[in-house]
């Protein structure tokens, strides 16, 4: 059977990097040390598909585009990069989407100024829109339509957009307008080549669908939106929603009978799930969580402030009650956190809400309190840090890497990042002078800080992992190290 409208991807996105969702920061670089077939095989492999050539898993975000094409009627399913072919004759829309597709976003673009070397993400996506089926499909008449959260990255490439034959460019959340400009492409009208979404077109809490197969490494949305409105962050250009229990336990439930074994809870901050206001509120999130248990034992989470860990331990002892329900004695949890700055002065200008309930000038404090109490509790922050902020002066370079030191005793990894214009800093210039020598300690410190931690949690990060994999990322780990001893001392 034929698919009208096929959803895809390329290869460093429809993959569940071995169940391992942190090695699929591996995409965001390019091969090191190693052949660029490797390199994939070990951050993205393919995983099973059905005799359509649907994935078994999928990225979040494209199962929400089939769900909403589904739910509006429309014969639509996400195929998997190498079996396009068995639909692109048939298809009449192809609609993409991608986390980073120039390598533009971080950690992508620190990583090409690093080395000089476009990642893999980019040239992967590259290799998809130049294959022979989407050329043949666009030679028959159908319409491309992108988007995502690096939707924003075309409008750096305009050549692009009209080398590929990019139809449509969709910026925000999209399901709701990707239905209607599906239905337009369907109907032969002529298509907008790039769509804002605004706040009026974005799905209300019961316009959002529910995905109606599985998503990658179990991951379900339990909140959209963010109240701390960083300058730099897109996020915070969204209203904030929290998805009913009851929605949350449909998706929960489609990926269990997919046979995924864990879920990733996924929200800018799930520490603000119930919320409507900075204050995290404990029973909301251990109704969560609860349900969560009560279909996987492995429960895990994407993103947490810093500053909600700090309140929630001190004040309802939240933390210890989390890692009390999730982790047995021997085991470790990841989350992403941001710490972005060690300047409360540049923390005052860019970010004044994110310290809150606590003070901007208090977000150093902030940020050791929290790692302090996700070290006694065995959560692993993985933070980043921001550098080339416009605002940014050398004394909050220096902050930055005081902090870093004053961090070393806490379990964690720490990637300093290259600014990159999002949220309401979209107009100013991207970073790409050359670094300062303060800016190359601050980078320095982090990797000495990372390579401080990095056996201990390879260790416990690899220790179900299969053999192969394991001996892989354990050789990786020691070339990195031992180019990491000579670079520190440049």
């Amino acid at each position: 059977m034929m698919t009208e409208v096929i959803i895809t991807t390329d290869r460093t996105m429809m993959t569940n990097h071995h169940g391992k969702e942190f090695i699929g920061f591996m995409t965001t670089a390019p091969p090191i040390f190693m052949p660029e077939w490797l390199w994939m095989k070990i951050s993205a492999p393919k995983m099973k598909v059905n005799e359509k050539g649907e994935p078994w898993q999928a990225p979040y975000g494209l199962r929400k585009i089939e769900a909403a094409l589904l739910d509006a009627g429309i014969d639509a399913a996400v195929i998997d990069p190498d079996h396009l072919g068995k639909h692109i004759d048939e298809a009449k829309v192809i609609a993409i989407g991608h986390h980073d597709y120039f390598a533009l976003g971080p950690p992508s673009s620190e990583w090409w100024v690093l080395t000089g070397k476009e990642p893999v993400n980019s040239k992967s996506f590259r290799k998809l829109m130049e294959r022979p089926e989407i050329r043949r499909a666009k030679k028959n008449g159908a319409k491309i339509i992108v988007g995502g959260p690096a939707a924003w990255q075309w409008l750096y490439m305009p050549e692009l957009i009209d080398k590929w034959g990019v139809d449509t460019v969709i910026d925000g959340e999209g399901e709701k307008v990707t239905v209607e400009i599906v239905k337009k492409a369907l109907s032969g009208e002529e298509l907008p080549k790039f769509i804002q979404v605004g706040a009026e077109d974005v799905p209300s809490l019961h316009q959002i669908p529910l995905i109606k197969k599985a998503s990658v490494n179990g991951l379900v949305e339990i909140s959209r939106g963010c109240p701390r409105r960083c300058r730099f962050c897109s996020v915070t250009l969204r209203p904030l929603r929290h998805y009913t229990l009851e929605m949350i336990e449909r998706e929960l439930e489609v990926n269990k009978r997919a046979g995924v074994e864990g879920c990733i809870l996924h929200s800018d901050d799930v520490l603000l799930y119930g919320s409507d206001s900075v204050y995290p509120r404990p029973e909301p999130i251990i109704k969560l969580h609860e349900l969560a248990r009560k279909y996987f034992k492995s429960v895990g989470w994407s993103h947490f402030s810093l500053s909600a860990v700090k309140y929630a331990e001190e004040n309802y002892k939240l933390m210890s009650r989390l890692s009390e329900m999730l982790l047995e004695d021997d085991d470790y949890v990841g989350v992403e956190v941001g710490i972005e700055t060690g300047s409360p002065d540049l923390a005052e200008k860019i970010m004044p809400a994110k310290a809150l309930p606590y003070s901007a000038r208090e977000w150093p404090s902030v940020v050791i309190d929290a790692f302090s109490i996700m070290h006694e509790l065995r959560i692993v922050p993985a933070a980043t840090l921001i550098t080339g902020i416009p605002e940014e002066k050398l004394e909050d370079v220096t902050k930055s890497l005081e902090l870093v030191d004053e961090l070393k005793p806490y379990r964690s990894l720490i990637v300093p990042m290259y600014f990159v214009p999002m949220g309401l800093l979209r107009d100013k210039n991207w970073y790409r002078a050359q670094p300062t020598q303060e800016q190359m300690d601050l980078m320095k410190a982090c990797l000495r800080h990372d390579l401080f931690w990095i056996d201990d949690l390879a260790r416990w990060y690899l220790r179900k992992a299969n053999p192969l994999l394991r001996l892989s990322i354990r050789i990786f780990i020691s070339l990195v190290k031992r180019a990491a001893s000579r670079y520190l001392f440049i």
